[in-house]
């Protein structure tokens, strides 16, 4: 029989700065092809950006994660951000990743939407944005210090698989799917400073933040401003939140224009989360037996105990991976020529359709400009080892598969699994079984059938490799 339980923790300097991001109210905003408004009409919760700095207990080692309350961006956007916190807080490119929490209600901050109503603000926005990333990285970098991560495990059924087809019409709607299981795991953290002080805590969690939808007119962070809201004013500490493979999860409730519903389920997300981190014992401790008690009956006493000298250790050990996963890029990907020519077609029309498939193709067209040269992809991966837990940071959207079979792979150790990483040339990623089934995952992803499991398996083996 176990004589004790451990608690997966870390041990390294960990700093965390945040900051408001929120653009001008009036900034264009349309994020949905079924949306009748260009310009925001005002602020539903702030936007926020979170740099969050990991490094080993002792070395020169270090990892940047910003975490901002945006969709997505563009090559050229991302590139022009990295590179502006490169210079004006002398950090190395390599050590920089950038992470969205993947709000829809944040609008779409693309440089090539300028001449779209509110797009003149784009360009300013993104240069403030970089100015505030770069304050905040150097405050993370001052307040470096050492700290313990601990880890838990909740549940949420926030989140439902969004598949949904649609017997009387014979299509796949992007929605509700009642039928089809979901991802529930929340998996969370608690950051404390040497001597015990909360520095921060974390939620992971595999869900769209599509609450809002169309009808929403608001810039908004969705559902993770009120989970936020809800365990900051819990904990006093701030709330980093990062997205997990969420392809085909989204909320059961979702696609409205009310923020109170948005509110609601972030709230929902905030209580599952804590009520993980209410369970997590104090860092550097483990649940130990110490022996019997003779009473009424004889009992089993159980109490939190120092960790021993080599545990102690193991939770410093830092190992991090860094690299491109090449995958092929989809066979009869079409050419910007092709696009730009469907894209004028819809544009000569004037139906709530051709508007819709207009802006499909805008963004399909975007994608392709932004892809790299040659047949392959360079899908952005990260894997840290950071004593008993596992942080993989990877570009692109991918089904929840990916996080399931790791977690299933590797059940002892937890997996944070950040997704929509970097830039979004490499769209969805969504299982092989799926490509030709017209579903819009799969019918917008840009590398071929097989990426997700080629990713899936690259990243077990790095993980198995660590854990060696």
């Amino acid at each position: 029989m176990p004589m004790h339980v451990d608690t997966p923790q870390s041990r390294c300097r960990f700093a965390i700065a945040h900051g408001d991001i929120t653009p001008p109210a009036d900034i264009y905003h349309r994020m949905w092809g079924a949306a009748n408004h260009d310009r925001a009409t005002g602020i539903h919760r702030p936007l926020r950006a979170t740099v969050t700095l990991l490094a080993p207990v002792e070395g020169d080692e270090k990892q940047f994660l910003i975490a901002l309350d945006h969709c997505v961006m563009g090559r050229r956007e991302m590139d022009n951000l990295l590179a502006a916190v490169n210079e004006g807080a002398d950090i190395a490119r390599a050590d920089l990743i950038a992470a969205f929490s993947h709000t829809h209600a944040a609008g779409l901050m693309g440089l090539e939407r300028a001449d779209l109503p509110g797009g003149d603000l784009i360009a300013p926005y993104l240069d403030a944005l970089a100015t505030r990333v770069i304050e905040l990285a150097k405050e993370a970098r001052q307040n470096l210090q050492p700290a313990t991560i601990v880890y838990g495990t909740g549940r949420c059924n926030l989140a439902a698989h969004r598949d949904y087809w649609d017997e009387e019409n014979q299509l796949w709607a992007c929605g509700y799917n009642p039928g089809t299981p979901a991802d529930d795991t929340v998996l969370t953290a608690r950051v404390d400073a040497t001597g015990g002080a909360l520095l921060a805590t974390l939620v992971n969690y595999a869900c769209h933040p599509t609450t809002l939808a169309w009808g929403n007119t608001l810039i908004s962070p969705d559902f993770p401003g009120a989970m936020r809201e809800t365990i900051e004013t819990a904990t006093g500490a701030p709330c980093l939140f990062l997205q997990g493979a969420s392809g085909e999860l989204g909320p059961v409730e979702g696609y409205v224009g009310d923020p109170e519903i948005a509110d609601r389920n972030g709230r929902q997300l905030a209580h599952a989360a804590l009520s993980a981190l209410e369970a997590l014992p104090t860092a550097g401790t483990r649940f130990a037996y110490t022996g019997p008690v003779v009473s009424g009956a004889t009992l089993g006493e159980w109490k939190h105990a120092d960790l021993p000298a080599a545990a102690h250790a193991a939770n410093a050990r830092w190992q991090l991976y860094r690299d491109n996963i090449n995958l092929p890029i989809r066979p009869g990907t079409p050419t910007a020529g092709q696009v730009e020519t469907e894209l004028a077609d819809w544009e000569s029309k004037d139906t709530p359709e051709a508007r819709a498939m207009s802006e499909r193709q805008r963004r399909l067209l975007t994608r392709l400009k932004q892809l790299p040269p040659g047949d392959n992809f360079p899908l952005e991966a990260i894997v840290l080892k950071i004593g008993g837990a596992i942080w993989v940071i990877l570009q692109g959207e991918f089904y929840s598969i990916l996080q399931t079979t790791l977690r299933e792979r590797f059940p002892q150790t937890p997996l944070i699994i950040a997704t929509v990483a970097s830039h979004w040339g490499a769209s969805y990623l969504p299982p092989r079984e799926l490509y030709g089934k017209g579903i819009y995952q799969e019918s917008i992803a840009i590398v071929a059938e097989g990426g997700l499991e080629t990713v899936i398996e690259t990243v077990g083996k790095k993980i198995e490799a660590l854990l060696q």
